[in-house]
């Protein structure tokens, strides 16, 4: 086998481990959405989101990132096969989230009458703020867990971590919804992000790290590049937060600030958990190998060009047929994801899909600054582009309503992708082989190709064209990924390993 086609399926491996990983968990997180959907219906969803994102914000707030900045601490110790290091990085890091937790945990209840007025208008849910900080608590220790095993590499522990931990938090939460309904959300949220950790504790506890005994003091002054590179990434991600934060306050105050603007902020997170989970699963699969092999390679040009696009190759012939499927049964789909109370959310959903062949490229080269450690460029970036997305989001939804805001989605993820190109080639010296544009302009006017065709009346006409078109990208995807990897020859290798 070539080194060329080794590589490629080595990205394969990576994907189709937690892409299969990921499909049951999308299934498991279908039911549990269907039966959210059907059990408290938009409202109820509206109340979680706002629970859920309120808690995401103060997470993001005390976490310091560490649970990103450790995958790239822990994966150059264990690149240099330095086993003391290892283990000193990771005894650094549970020390280091101990502290960030009591922060976290002594946040939330503090300030839970203010964040129960900030997102719901008045101070009816500070007692269910107080409990969610239990949830925070169970959140940054599950993190911190996975981050262990995906620093390490220990692909295998971490699928099975993220598979139960979702599927017995299912078997739970969805009964305490049938017989509870609204009642139930607070419980459901603490029950899940419990089982998360109780698993991921699990299987990272079948590691063979020897103890390394820290002091906080000590924690403090070794994980300071920890520190530094995990506050760049938690402000990252409490600015994006942040963002979705306002977005959804923004949605339930133009809406009245009542019981319509909750269920409208419903629909608009039901059309969200679409396009960044459902949709995302790609760059969900992917990422989870993607950054720790592109931090161990941070200084080499030469090898992070051909890792790069490598990824951003298999993402792309990924992705394509999914975004041709979606637009052409999005109706459908919804109604089978939710129900038809959320039909409103269609048009947004299709245009947001559309922009993620751009995301596909732009969030394999964006993951170049983070592996870097380049803070202040990575700082910029996320303080530009979420601006860029509150003001498209804020003006798509005045203007345009719900449909407003996947047009707003679909602008900004061009956008996205045209400036980290800019940034990567002038800062890095990074770029593309020509026959990656080749590849790359297909898809996209595949996907273009789908979506006009969805404006078709004539119902005959437009689903044949549909069908068309998914035949067509299917068969491109095919093709493309069997001279990368020769699909054949990967398959019965797969089978060969598995027996």
């Amino acid at each position: 086998m070539t080194e060329h086609k080794h590589s490629y399926r080595n990205v394969l491996n990576a994907t189709s481990l937690f892409g299969g990983v990921q499909v049951i968990n999308i299934i498991i997180s279908l039911i549990r959405s269907k039966a959210i959907a059907l059990l408290i219906g938009p409202l109820g969803m509206g109340i979680a989101s706002l629970l859920v994102s309120t808690m995401e914000l103060i997470n993001g707030i005390t976490n310091l990132g560490l649970e990103r900045s450790a995958v790239k601490e822990i994966s150059l110790a264990n690149n240099d096969s330095n086993t003391k290091s290892v283990a000193k990085t990771i005894s650094v890091l549970k020390k280091l989230v101990w502290l960030t937790i009591t922060l976290g945990v002594v946040i939330m209840i503090v300030a839970s009458p203010w964040l129960s007025e900030m997102a719901f208008g008045n101070k009816d849910h500070t007692i269910s703020f107080v409990w969610i900080s239990i949830a925070l608590l169970f959140k940054q220790l599950s993190s911190s867990q996975l981050a262990i095993l995906q620093g390490l590499r220990k692909l295998q522990y971490l699928a099975k971590a993220n598979l139960l931990g979702n599927f017995i938090g299912l078997l739970i939460t969805v009964p305490l919804y049938y017989f509870f309904r609204l009642d139930a959300i607070v419980p459901a949220i603490i029950i899940a992000t419990f089982m998360s950790f109780i698993f991921t504790y699990y299987f990272s506890q079948k590691l063979e790290i020897n103890k390394v005994k820290i002091s906080r003091k000590e924690a403090i002054t070794e994980g300071k590049s920890m520190i530094n590179l995990g506050v760049m990434l938690s402000l990252s991600s409490m600015i994006t937060l942040l963002v979705a934060y306002i977005i959804r306050i923004y949605i339930h105050t133009v809406n009245g600030g009542d019981e319509l603007g909750i269920r409208e902020v419903g629909l608009y997170n039901a059309g969200f958990l679409i396009l960044n989970s459902y949709v995302g699963i790609i760059f969900n699969a992917m990422g989870t190998d993607y950054f720790p092999r592109l931090s161990a390679i941070s200084e080499e040009i030469v090898k992070i060009r051909k890792t790069v696009l490598e990824q951003a190759v298999i993402a792309i012939l990924l992705i394509t047929p999914i975004i041709v499927i979606f637009l052409a049964f999005a109706p459908l789909i919804i109604t089978i994801l939710y129900s038809n109370e959320f039909s409103p959310i269609v048009a947004m959903v299709s245009w947001g899909i559309l922009g993620m062949i751009f995301k596909a490229v732009s969030w394999s080269m964006g993951y170049m600054i983070i592996a870097k450690g380049d803070s202040k460029v990575f700082i910029k970036t996320a303080i530009g582009f979420n601006a860029i997305l509150l003001i498209f989001n804020g003006l798509g939804y005045y203007y345009g309503g719900l449909e407003g805001i996947g047009f707003s989605f679909f602008i900004y993820y061009i956008i996205h992708y045209v400036v980290v190109r800019i940034i990567t080639y002038y800062r890095y010296d990074f770029y593309f082989e020509k026959g990656f544009y080749k590849i790359f302009t297909f898809t996209v006017l595949l996907c273009l190709t789908a979506y006009l065709i969805t404006m078709i009346a004539n119902p005959m006409l437009k689903y044949c064209l549909m069908v068309l078109v998914i035949i067509v990208s299917s068969s491109y995807s095919y093709k493309q990924l069997d001279k990368k990897i020769a699909i054949r020859e990967y398959l019965k290798d797969t089978f060969k390993r598995k027996k």
